[in-house]
C-alpha cells in the first residue's frame, strides 16, 4: 500500500505545476493533503482524478485546509469542526456532511474551525490515517528583533498560540492513538507539523536554534509524541542519522538548489504499521522551476 502525504500549498496553484502528473504517475493508495487552500467550489474539476475526497477547509479563505484521497470509500470520516466534504470520483456537490461527533481535548476549541485536522478509517486495511496542517508559529517575545524579522514582531503571540496547540494535541493524540487501538486499527498520522524534530531535520541546525520550527521546547514536544511504544518516525527509521531527506526548502535564493532545507513533513505511525514499511523517502521535484510546491511529497510504501 503506497501512502503519502503532501503539503501542495494551494491546491489550484500545485494543479498548474504537475499535481495531477504526479497523482496518476506515483499512483498512491491514500494522500493526505494539507494547505489545500480553496473553498469547496472554487476545487479544480478532475484533479483528484478517481480517488474519493474527505476535505475540512476550515473558515478561513485561502488558508489552511486538509484532506485525504482514498481509492476506496472511507469507513468513517473524522474532523474537529464536525462537518466535512465527503465526495466520490466525479462528483462535484459542494455541501457538507455533519459528521459524528468526537469529543476534543481541553484547549483545542479554539482551533476545531480552522481546517487543521481530518482522519479516516480505510476500508480496506485496518488503519485510521490522519492528515494534519500543524499552525507555524512564531518566535517567543524575547527573541524579537525589529528589523532581524520577515514579519512583524507581535510580542509571542503567534509562539504562544502554537505552544498552546501542541500541549492540546499531544492529548488529543494520546486519545486518537487509544481509540484506534480499541477500534483493532492501526494509527498513521501524517501532515505538515511545521518542526524539524533533530539536527538531521534542517541543514543549517546550527543557526536554527533560535528559529521558530526548531526552538528547543518544540523538539522537546516532538519528543513527547514519538517512541518505540507509540508512535515511530517512519522515514527516519529508514534513513537513520543522515540529513534529510528534506520535505520543504524556501522559494527564495537557491535554497532547493543547494538542498539548503528542512524535513517537516512525516509519517508517524503505530509501532506495527511502521515496522511493515518497506521503502520511505521523498519525492523531490527534479528542478527548481518545476517544483509543484515549496514542499515534497512524503512517500512510503507499506506492506500490511
Amino acid at each position: 500500500m503506497r501512502i503519502a502525504t503532501f503539503n501542495v500549498n494551494g491546491i489550484r496553484a500545485a494543479q498548474r505545476r504537475g499535481f495531477e502528473e504526479w497523482l496518476g504517475e506515483r499512483e498512491p493508495d491514500v494522500v493526505a493533503l494539507q494547505e489545500v487552500r480553496a473553498r469547496a467550489a472554487a476545487i479544480p474539476p478532475g484533479v483528484f482524478g478517481r480517488y474519493h475526497l474527505a476535505y475540512d477547509e476550515g473558515e478561513f479563505a485561502g488558508r489552511n485546509g486538509v484532506a485525504i484521497l482514498t481509492r476506496r470509500p472511507p469507513v468513517a470520516v473524522r474532523t474537529w469542526s464536525g462537518t466535512a466534504l465527503v465526495q466520490a470520483p466525479g462528483e462535484t456537490h459542494i455541501e457538507r456532511v455533519e459528521l459524528d461527533p468526537e469529543p476534543l481535548a481541553r484547549g483545542l476549541g479554539e482551533f476545531a474551525n480552522h481546517g487543521r485536522y481530518i482522519e479516516v478509517d480505510l476500508a480496506e486495511s485496518p488503519i485510521t490515517v490522519v492528515s494534519m496542517y500543524l499552525p507555524k508559529g512564531g518566535l517567543p517575545a524575547h527573541l524579537q528583533k525589529p528589523g532581524r524579522m520577515r514579519e512583524a514582531p507581535d510580542g509571542g503571540a503567534r509562539y504562544d498560540r502554537k505552544m498552546r496547540f501542541l500541549s492540546a494535541f499531544a492529548r488529543q493524540l494520546t486519545r486518537s492513538r487509544r481509540t484506534a487501538r480499541a477500534r483493532g486499527r492501526e494509527l498513521l498520522l501524517m501532515g505538515d507539523l511545521n518542526i524539524a524534530h533533530t539536527r538531521y531535520d534542517v541543514r543549517n541546525w546550527r543557526r536554527s536554534n533560535q528559529a521558530e520550527g526548531y526552538l528547543p521546547e518544540e523538539r522537546e514536544w516532538f519528543d513527547s509524541i514519538v517512541s518505540p511504544r507509540t508512535l515511530v518516525d517512519v522515514v527516519r527509521r529508514h534513513h537513520p542519522e543522515v540529513d534529510g531527506p528534506y520535505s520543504w526548502w524556501s522559494w527564495l535564493g537557491q535554497s532547493f538548489v543547494n538542498d539548503v532545507g528542512w524535513r517537516i513533513d512525516y509519517h508517524l505511525a503505530t509501532p506495527q504499521l511502521a515496522r511493515a514499511a518497506v521503502t520511505a523517502g521523498t519525492d523531490r521535484d527534479p528542478a527548481a522551476d518545476r517544483r509543484m510546491s515549496d514542499h515534497a511529497p512524503v512517500v512510503v510504501d507499506y506492506d500490511f
